[in-house]
């Protein structure tokens, strides 16, 4: 939390996405499982700021719903018409009203910037600097607006590049747009502000001038370029997927995580790992996945909305979807799906099986070719499988069923009833066995096709 004033938070979030060729907002765009406007707005919140407004487009009513999903009281504010970064800001303040703190104007399409950052930009702002600047040090300064520092190192001025001199140009010192300043400042100088200039767009850059202008100074805060990346073409959204990636993996690491090909795992922003895991390459991890201690995750495997128990052992090439639970010392096997079902400690599904809307009691065996046939055309049913079942190879199991503790089931099965505790079901045709027909078969077969030789 900013050691400084109370903190509001604006987001400008009404860019259309056109130079991304999409139908839907350019925030709205996911990268490790998180839309861009959910990743700044939970970096935001971190910082615990009073007030949330969100700039947003007109028919745009997914991105306040996407914003609320994240900050429930957050005001979403439409940007009718897009004429620049200070009008975008301006439409904010009647969400603002009564605020006396400072406020932070962020990027919803800018998803790397963390809290750190956004705590050490307000916390820029005194008494004797009302407003400050996130700058950062670009490799390659080309196309950015740069800040330019007096002697003593005070910002006195954001120079677009057209307008830069060549000295000035040398400059690696570049604006992120990231600004914050005090509530009271913010309004008496935004009606100051004119459009000026060849786009006729209204510019928050200029409140520096006009900052210096009134014999006040302008605090400097800086970090690392690539948290200032934003996104405007597909292009970009996969260098930020990458960047977020890196950042994602080097953090399961610290924590205790063991990655053999780190560059092979993908994991989501609000992936939890815990100790002494092992991930091997080619596991994707999507959202909403809780991974205890000792886990092994094989090569190739899929999970997504899953919680996976200390000790387990999952894959290689297996699902687990939405609603899996699966417990602890568990074994999931190559090509099992696993869908709304929860798997007890110590059971084991090794492989090509799939589970879905059921419950699998402890150290119970679900033998290969094992499906819960869970829906009818219309609904899904529940399939109930006690402690310590066995069921045999190839076993249709048609829900609503539920299976005994300690039960048996003969491979071949398709079981449509319920099946007690401690009882064996078979479920499927009875054996019969000719013999001899197997020769006579052949012989007859071979006599067949010498006899078309001959014709």
């Amino acid at each position: 939390m900013p050691k400084s004033q109370p903190i509001a938070v604006v987001v400008l979030a009404a860019g259309k996405g056109t130079r991304m060729r999409s139908d839907f907002p350019k925030v709205l765009h996911k990268a490790a499982g998180r839309t861009l406007l959910s990743h700044v707005l939970h970096s935001a919140a971190a910082a615990r700021p009073q007030r949330t407004v969100v700039i947003a487009g007109p028919d745009m009513p997914e991105v306040g719903a996407e914003a609320h999903q994240v900050a429930p009281d957050a005001v979403i504010a439409i940007q009718e018409k897009r004429q620049g970064t200070a009008h975008a800001v301006g439409i904010a303040k009647d969400g603002l009203q009564g605020f006396d703190g400072t406020v932070l104007v962020l990027y919803g399409d800018v998803p790397l910037i963390r809290t750190e950052t956004i705590t050490a930009l307000a916390d820029a702002v005194s008494d004797e600097s009302p407003l400050a600047v996130l700058g950062f040090r670009a490799a390659n300064p080309t196309g950015y607006g740069r800040l330019i520092q007096n002697r003593s190192g005070k910002l006195v001025a954001i120079r677009e590049e057209l307008d830069t001199t060549v000295d000035e140009r040398r400059i690696d010192l570049c604006n992120s747009g990231f600004i914050a300043i005090r509530a009271k400042l913010l309004w008496e100088l935004l009606p100051r502000i004119d459009n000026n200039n060849a786009k006729h767009e209204f510019y928050l850059t200029d409140l520096v001038g006009l900052t210096v202008a009134g014999e006040r100074q302008v605090a400097l805060a800086e970090c690392p370029e690539a948290e200032v990346h934003g996104v405007n073409t597909r292009a970009q959204l996969a260098q930020i997927e990458g960047l977020l990636q890196a950042r994602y993996r080097q953090g399961a690491m610290d924590n205790g995580a063991t990655l053999i090909d780190p560059a092979s795992v993908f994991l989501s922003a609000d992936t939890e790992i815990g100790k002494d895991v092992t991930i091997e390459p080619h596991v994707v991890i999507g959202p909403k996945v809780k991974i205890g201690d000792n886990v092994e995750i094989l090569a190739f495997s899929h999970i997504e909305g899953a919680t996976v128990s200390d000790g387990a052992r999952i894959g290689p090439f297996a699902r687990l979807r939405p609603g899996a639970e699966i417990g602890r010392n568990a074994h999931i096997g190559n090509f099992v799906e696993i869908k709304k079902a929860t798997i007890g400690e110590g059971a084991k599904a090794n492989h090509l099986t799939y589970i879905g809307d059921a419950r699998v009691g402890a150290r119970s065996n679900i033998g290969a070719g094992t499906i819960t046939c869970n829906y009818d055309g219309y609904e899904k049913h529940l399939t109930e499988i006690g402690s310590d079942v066995f069921v045999g190879s190839n076993t249709a199991l048609v829900a609503p069923v539920k299976l005994g503790d300690a039960s048996n089931i003969a491979a071949g099965s398709v079981i449509t009833g319920d099946v007690p505790e401690h009882a064996l079901a078979i479920a499927r045709g009875q054996q019969a066995v000719k013999p001899g027909w197997a020769k006579k078969y052949r012989e007859l077969k071979k006599a067949k096709k010498e006899k078309r030789g001959k014709s």
